[in-house]
């Protein structure tokens, strides 16, 4: 070995890292895992809120929630003025008309299936200040009676309204009124009307219908 030279073998090139131990590409592989994570986890968590909302218009029993406009509201306000006595909203959503009710008097009562929804309308009734007369409860509306309700607002759909028109002329007296809005009942003919459209309400008083089958 002359000259102090480097045997051959000893003169190698660096070492290079391969890829996936580079320290650039294993910072850059953690901020992909990390950005997808995140992503999963929101459209998890997305998905977890979203359900309970969605699930129920693709039960055959119960109404898809669908939230009520402003002017329907008002149009149902309107069909309960000079009205007493408690109200009961059939498949409630997120508690637009039971609380709309309370603040106009109403001792209100809102019927949903759907648990989420139910919490979420006790919440606005706080907020709004009128948890004492609005309350909410989880409940299928083919197993409860609206017997002891003077006023019954639905927001229905077409395949269950001939349903729901037997079972209300089982349960309620005959002061009662029952405000159907989007869709009216197939066999009753409304004692008045409002709105246009999306917003159309119909009002039924069991005395005139009940009026109209003694006669008949």
């Amino acid at each position: 070995m002359e000259g102090g030279e480097t045997p051959e073998e000893e003169r190698q090139p660096n070492p290079v890292l391969p890829t996936s131990l580079d320290p650039n590409h294993l910072k850059k592989s953690n901020w992909g895992f990390l950005f997808t994570g995140l992503i999963g986890g929101a459209l998890v968590a997305l998905y977890a809120v979203a359900t309970p909302f969605i699930t129920p218009a693709l039960r055959k029993v119960c109404l898809p929630f669908v939230p009520a406009t402003s002017k329907q509201i008002e149009n149902v306000v309107k069909m309960l003025q000079h009205r007493r006595g408690p109200l009961v909203d059939i498949g409630s959503g997120d508690g637009r008309i039971v609380i709309a009710a309370a603040k106009e008097g109403f001792p209100a009562v809102g019927y949903e299936l759907n648990p989420w929804l139910v919490w979420y309308s006790r919440y606005r009734a706080w907020r709004e200040g009128v948890h004492g007369s609005a309350k909410f409860y989880v409940s299928d509306l083919w197993k409860v009676t609206f017997a002891q309700y003077s006023n019954v607002v639905i927001f229905g759909v077409p395949q269950m309204m001939p349903q729901l028109e037997k079972k209300l002329e089982l349960e309620l007296e005959d002061d009662a009124r029952v405000i159907a809005c989007r869709f009216p009942f197939p066999h009753w003919t409304p004692d008045h009307t409002t709105g246009e459209g999306i917003d159309t309400v119909w009002a039924y008083d069991m005395s005139t219908f009940r009026g109209r089958e003694r006669r008949s």
